[in-house]
């Protein structure tokens, strides 16, 4: 297995380590539920330096990524993010990815770390333009900051006014005398910071920033899960793979139907206008247990889906699920029942967005 540069630092805070996308990943250092709720409440920082990172630079860059991605890339101003989607020809998704814009010629994707060689060697397959892929992934190393105490943190080691970083957006500058580029997104429904450097630049703000901050937890995967699964956010092989486009997961904000044509834009089109047979949706159990992936869903003794993540919810305190029925099962308020091994438990439709942060 691969281990990223904090792999030290995580042996040192007694992180149990466990296999992820190839590798040895801190699962957690106290526990999920405290972590997770130090994350709701304070602040948590991740290691999440096996994500993939790939530049694609040239006078054709825009148009490639035009090609391949779901969301409008000519409309991007420099340092603007977009989320969207690679599709594959029958419009489900080959992965969902950030994308940065440096200037018109040079990009930053950042791409799940369970699928970067897989979108690597698609985005040079279909790769028929003046551009350059490339792959960076060992050139980076970063760490999520996450958390209403975020940027109250963070501005101790910068002389730059974190207040001007807007959602969806980044830039580079100094933090605790080292250059980063930082940007503000976040996959735990939280406010927070992903911060880019050197391996040995990540490394030392990883290690000050959890030494000097009491409010601050060391925080691993499985909470980030949690915290994810809590705000509606997909994980790809999940609320989102191959066979799940992205309307049909409820994403269609981050799908623009009307730029120029880009990978299974005829198939999603398509699918829009004739009505979504099917949908991801929420589910709240009623029964006593708890909902893991996998179950199958049933209306009046008839199998109409399965669930796809779940979880008892560490901030609601609820067992809840994510599930793909047909529309006509998808009403909010619909009762279903979910076979867990031998058991019938009933569930309630509801919004897949269990979690939404005060704003402050």
């Amino acid at each position: 297995m691969k281990r990223t540069p904090l792999y030290d630092e995580h042996v040192r805070l007694h992180a149990r380590m466990v296999e992820y996308a190839g590798y040895e990943m801190p699962l957690q250092y106290t526990s999920i539920k405290e972590e997770h709720h130090a994350v709701r409440n304070r602040a948590g920082v991740f290691d999440v330096s096996h994500m993939g990172e790939i530049h694609i630079q040239g006078s054709e860059a825009t148009d490639l990524l035009d090609h391949i991605f779901t969301n409008r890339v000519r409309a991007m101003t420099a340092q603007e993010i977009q989320y969207g989607f690679l599709t594959n020809e029958k419009g489900g998704v080959v992965d969902d990815l950030l994308v940065y814009k440096v200037n018109d010629e040079f990009y930053l994707l950042v791409v799940n770390a369970a699928n970067k060689d897989k979108d690597f060697a698609w985005i040079k397959e279909k790769n028929n333009f003046d551009a350059t892929v490339i792959d960076k992934t060992d050139s980076y190393a970063e760490i999520a900051l996450q958390g209403p105490k975020a940027e109250e943190i963070l501005q101790t080691y910068t002389e730059t006014d974190l207040s001007a970083i807007r959602f969806f957006t980044f830039a580079e500058f100094e933090i605790a005398d080292k250059s980063f580029l930082v940007s503000r997104t976040g996959y735990t429904g939280e406010d927070g910071f992903e911060i880019y450097g050197e391996n040995d630049d990540v490394k030392m703000l990883f290690s000050r920033l959890l030494a000097e901050n009491e409010k601050l937890l060391p925080a691993g995967l499985g909470c980030r899960d949690t915290l994810r699964f809590e705000a509606g956010l997909p994980l790809y092989g999940h609320e989102i793979d191959a066979d799940i486009t992205p309307l049909e997961a409820g994403y269609g904000f981050a799908v623009d139907l009307r730029k120029e044509r880009f990978l299974g834009q005829d198939v999603l089109i398509r699918q829009k206008e004739a009505g979504l047979q099917r949908k991801v949706v929420g589910l709240e159990l009623l029964d006593k247990g708890i909902l893991r992936e996998g179950y199958d869903v049933y209306h009046e003794d008839e199998r109409i889906g399965r669930t796809l993540s779940g979880y008892l919810s560490p901030t609601l305190e609820k067992p809840l699920a994510t599930a793909i029925v047909p529309m006509k099962n998808a009403k909010k308020g619909t009762i279903v029942t979910v076979k867990v091994r031998k058991r019938m438990l009933q569930a309630r439709v509801r919004n897949k967005m269990f979690y939404r942060r005060k704003k402050s």
